[in-house]
């Protein structure tokens, strides 16, 4: 990879203090954008960007189906790319300032009605030996406060203060923290699985959710975790962890709260990201209608 690239993987890394997740989706793009123009011009000059040459590398994209949402991606690492080398006094202008990223289309998420998840919190059985405990802990917990999946399985079991009823969580990229406060009904299912996680593992953990072993569980884990449960529900199209913090989102906000507040409670970066919660139900609708409408009275 060209010096320059490295140089700019290095200072989001350690400067800006990226995740090894984004750094590695950046290191993919980039690469993808070095070979791109040693294709095209037999050779990689990132001091010379050329606004046309990324048009072309996005039409390549298109012709290859990428989706619409990859595209922007890689176009967005390149324009961070560029902005950092004009930073660093290494390029006079930045033209692709001036090139607009590809529009993804919005999609509705996927979410659980309140009286499906009463279903799938209350009535689903979950056993009570210690995966079952941690598992119940674990679906209620994701409902209850919105955490990514990445966020549940790297919360530190001294994240969480049953006294005060709130917990920390820690976003990966820029390690940005939040307080996400939560009820009784969860206290006691902290509690409960605490128990039995000290008295099956041996003792406090490092981290909150762990296997019989001790081990911290991965995020690919708690997906696992979260498919198990909600194939339980009927006609749910899709099964993740994501489902739970769509979920939390869309009934909170169906209940009266805050947007500025739910979008905080998620840790957005933008008031956008969260405004797509603020659809409308079918049955929300058919009210809507009865209510305000004239001729529907």
């Amino acid at each position: 990879m060209n010096p320059h690239c490295i140089s700019f993987l290095n200072y989001i890394r350690y400067e800006k203090n990226y995740s090894e997740k984004t750094m590695s989706s950046y290191a993919s793009d980039l690469g993808e954008y070095e070979d791109f123009i040693t294709r095209k011009t037999g050779e990689f000059d990132p001091l010379h960007p050329d606004i046309d040459l990324v048009r072309s590398w996005m039409a390549e994209m298109g012709k290859n189906h990428l989706s619409v949402a990859t595209v922007k991606r890689r176009v967005s690492c390149v324009r961070s790319f560029c902005k950092y080398l004009r930073k660093h006094n290494l390029i006079e202008s930045n033209p692709l300032t001036l090139l607009p990223s590809p529009k993804v289309p919005k999609t509705l998420p996927v979410w659980i009605p309140e009286d499906q998840m009463d279903v799938l919190l209350d009535k689903i059985e979950y056993g009570q030996d210690f995966n079952g405990v941690r598992d119940h802990l674990l679906i209620d917990l994701l409902y209850s406060t919105g955490m990514r999946r990445s966020e549940a399985a790297g919360l530190k079991d001294s994240d969480v203060d049953v006294n005060m009823m709130q917990l920390k969580v820690t976003k990966g990229k820029g390690n940005k923290q939040r307080l996400i406060p939560f009820g009784q009904e969860l206290k006691s299912l902290i509690e409960q699985y605490r128990d039995r996680r000290d008295a099956e593992v041996g003792g406090p953990t490092e981290m909150l959710f762990t296997d019989i072993d001790g081990n911290g569980l991965s995020p690919a884990k708690v997906t696992s975790i979260a498919h198990k449960y909600l194939s339980e529900l009927d006609q749910l199209p899709r099964k993740g962890a994501h489902v739970l913090r769509h979920s939390f989102a869309t009934n909170m906000l169906a209940e009266g709260a805050d947007l500025m507040a739910v979008k905080e409670l998620l840790g957005h970066a933008s008031l956008e990201s969260t405004e797509i919660y603020t659809h409308l139900t079918p049955k929300d609708l058919i009210e809507n209608y009865k209510q305000a409408h004239p001729r529907a009275k």
